[in-house]
């Protein structure tokens, strides 16, 4: 198979990262997390006290602080400037406060135009909101996972406590469905699906089983 783009987009915890991650490995691809870009200008912002309404701010702080990514053997780690903000990304201020932060027009502006940078050349494997839509329009394969609100914040849930991150499920469900209503009706580049994207619904199904869905549709895409 030559080198493709494969999009992967859906609401928060369908499990886009997780098999993002997995196809990537398996094809040898270059893996791009643009959730973790986003989070990672939030995490700026609250380090930095810099109020999420003055956007120019903020896209001076990435511009002192590149966002970047880098492989290591725990995974792939996230830093700004030289500080590694893995962990720090996933906490629960930044996770309440990221959708804000992804609509802001300059925002997304200053990173789409950096994903499609690392998109440009094929053999790569992201997954965000707005990838089949915006970023990587032409991709050969574009996937829209969902799943139950109920199914997701399970998920999200046994993630935090394995991290040791606090968290009260039934505040979960909630902040997920806060969640989902502002990625999708947000004015600039919301979460909808492509029209040529292959909706799969992930409720029910482990991440072996996603992958491998997601595996006999790139045969199908790529034939």
């Amino acid at each position: 198979m030559k080198d493709i783009s494969i999009a992967i987009d859906g609401p928060a915890s369908s499990g886009k990262s997780t098999v993002a991650k997995i196809l990537a490995k398996d094809y040898g691809y270059i893996y791009i997390d643009t959730g973790a870009m986003y989070r990672a200008v939030t995490y700026l912002a609250l380090a930095k006290k810099i109020s999420v309404e003055t956007e120019e701010l903020l896209i001076q702080a990435i511009e002192k602080q590149p966002i970047s990514f880098q492989a290591s053997e725990n995974g792939q780690q996230v830093f700004v400037g030289d500080e590694n903000v893995t962990e720090a990304i996933r906490q629960n201020d930044v996770t309440n406060l990221v959708s804000t932060v992804a609509a802001k027009s300059l925002v997304r502006t200053a990173l789409v135009k950096l994903q499609q940078e690392f998109g440009k050349n094929g053999g790569v494997v992201m997954d965000g909101r707005d990838i089949g839509t915006v970023v990587l329009p032409k991709a050969e394969v574009k996937i829209f996972l969902v799943a139950s609100v109920e199914e997701r914040a399970e998920r999200r849930y046994k993630e935090n406590i394995a991290k040791k991150i606090p968290t009260d499920f039934e505040i979960l469900k909630e902040e997920i469905a806060r969640r989902d209503y502002l990625d999708s009706t947000r004015e600039i580049s919301p979460l909808v699906q492509a029209e040529d994207a292959v909706l799969l619904d992930t409720t029910g199904l482990n991440i072996e089983e996603v992958v491998g869905e997601i595996k006999k549709i790139i045969i199908e895409k790529t034939r």
